[in-house]
């Protein structure tokens, strides 16, 4: 089960969204597609549409091969998916202020 993510209710709950927050998430780490797609809480077919984006856009690169199955990324070198990371964590930061406003501390 997936945990509901503020930037995904930001932006929608659309199996694209969720992709990208996995990645943004996980950005350190390669994966292998189905990882991508359950860690994402993404139905395979829809995670396949969803994919296609990502790499026509270069969103995602491809790090290495284990066995059969190849492994992929969040590309943090594209300047574009740089923007979007730091949005991602402005978006939450933003969102979680809204919820949990700052408290003035008195000091005597």
């Amino acid at each position: 089960m997936v945990k509901e993510s503020i930037f995904v209710k930001y932006f929608g709950d659309t199996p694209l969204v969720r992709i990208i927050n996995f990645l943004i998430l996980g950005k350190d780490f390669d994966y292998s597609m189905t990882e991508i797609a359950e860690g994402a809480g993404v139905g395979w077919t829809s995670f396949i549409r969803a994919w296609k984006t990502l790499l026509k856009n270069s969103a995602v690169i491809h790090t290495r091969d284990i066995g059969k199955a190849k492994l992929f990324k969040l590309n943090t070198n594209d300047p574009t998916i740089k923007k979007l990371v730091k949005l991602h964590w402005e978006v939450i930061k933003e969102e979680t202020n809204k919820h949990f406003p700052k408290k003035e501390i008195a000091l005597n």
